[in-house]
């Protein structure tokens, strides 16, 4: 259920929507001062709650699933935000606090599903990336040969694994991608990556032809028979995936295949900017990281850095006005369906296109979060989990807090420079 306030009404007085352009530059002089002290006060005012919160966190992960080791609802998720904060702190004690959840997640693998987020792929990966900052290279190695066991289920055709990024094919491929960026180039073979990424495209080709849409939409993707669209389950997750570097997308298939893809899924657009759930679905509903434009606009951001078209950068700007319109959600404050993940629409964008007016949304929107559990939201059933509840606030508002190189957990990649608009 979508909040029904808007996020005018939570306007402070002296944060006017049209000082955005000045409220995020270092100032001096007597005449800026008081938007000098705003930006410090609002530092401050996040930098207390990100403790309070880890705090709180801490207390309730003591009758958390011991058993649950995924990074969406898990401890893996916890140690992915304890490596986000020393990633953005430099404080040792953070990473290995992130080293004793990834101790406890090794310890129970179970080997049902090899995906980042919901399987063993996010265990190894994780572990390898933290006992390779800690320079325990051989038990970083063995979390990798681990992981790469995994890629025989993974790249079966025969196999009925799906390739959506929760439970799928495109769900290994971020692990995968994860550590050659996390690590260094080279870490995983390059015929590692081409075997995923080839299952992903053959697999969304033979749906293509079976539906008799190869024309409109070369690459055509379902989870439990429905042909979804957002991040989580559909077509937005998986196109991005293969848009990344790191996937090392021949040209010819991104041009012919991918973009096609992609332009079908816009089509189906509503008026209002959003998109549906899925492609049979035809209510505008949802705006959510897992469906609706939250999880699109990553889709569209990238496409627009890779084909370099600006209806790419005009559609992720409209669904970002949607985000910002109906996106403080009673549902959570979380990642996969709060507002924390809306948030992160607005740091990807700002970094797309340096324009403030997006770093100011995104800091509206942790101000919102600022105030954890006053607004009468839905208490998800994994409270303090990374995507479901208090760890994915706490994850996003360390990247307020450093939003240069914020990115969404266990789904953007490490990026460059060369990937904002110059």
């Amino acid at each position: 259920m979508q909040c029904t306030l808007t996020v005018k009404m939570l306007f402070p007085p002296f944060y006017p929507l049209y000082a955005v352009n000045v409220i995020f530059t270092p100032t001096t002089g007597a005449g800026n001062s008081g938007l000098t002290a705003i930006i410090h006060t609002f530092a401050r005012r996040v930098q207390t709650k990100i403790k309070d919160l880890l705090q709180q966190m801490e207390e309730g992960l003591r009758t958390a699933d011991p058993h649950d080791c995924s990074a969406y609802t898990g401890w893996t998720g916890i140690a992915l935000l304890y490596l986000q904060l020393y990633r953005v702190t430099c404080d040792q004690t953070h990473l290995l606090r992130s080293l004793d959840y990834v101790k406890r997640t090794l310890r129970n693998l179970n080997g049902r599903r090899v995906t980042f987020l919901c399987g063993d792929a996010g265990p190894l990966a994780v572990g390898a990336v933290v006992y390779h900052k800690l320079r325990s290279d051989g038990e970083s190695q063995e979390c990798i040969a681990k992981l790469l066991q995994l890629q025989r289920s993974i790249v079966c055709q025969d196999s009925d694994l799906p390739d959506e990024l929760l439970y799928g094919r495109a769900g290994y491929l971020y692990a995968l991608l994860y550590l050659n960026t996390e690590i260094g180039p080279g870490t995983l073979c390059e015929s590692a990556v081409r075997e995923v990424v080839t299952a992903i495209i053959e697999s969304g080709k033979a749906l293509s032809r079976e539906e008799r849409k190869a024309e409109r939409c070369p690459l055509l993707y379902q989870w439990h028979r429905k042909q979804y669209v957002g991040a989580a389950h559909g077509m937005a997750g998986i196109y991005y995936m293969l848009m990344q570097p790191a996937a090392k997308v021949d040209q010819e298939t991104l041009a012919e295949m991918v973009k096609p893809s992609i332009d079908y899924v816009r089509h189906k657009r509503f008026r209002s900017g959003n998109y549906p759930s899925s492609l049979s679905n035809e209510t505008d509903r949802l705006v959510h990281w897992c469906h609706g434009a939250s999880g699109v606009i990553h889709m569209l951001m990238q496409a627009y850095k890779v084909f370099r078209e600006e209806k790419y950068l005009k559609d992720a700007m409209e669904c970002s006005d949607v985000i910002w319109q109906r996106g403080l959600l009673r549902k959570g404050y979380g990642l996969c369906h709060g507002t924390a993940g809306n948030g992160y629409a607005f740091l990807s964008l700002y970094h797309l296109t340096q324009d403030r007016k997006y770093l100011y949304r995104a800091c509206k929107f942790a101000e919102w979060c600022l105030d954890y559990g006053a607004h009468g939201c839905r208490i998800p059933d994994r409270p303090y989990s990374l995507f479901e509840g208090m760890a994915g606030a706490i994850h996003f508002l360390s990247d307020v807090l450093a939003p240069e190189t914020s990115r969404f957990p266990a789904f953007e990649l490490s990026s460059s420079q060369m990937d904002k608009k110059m």
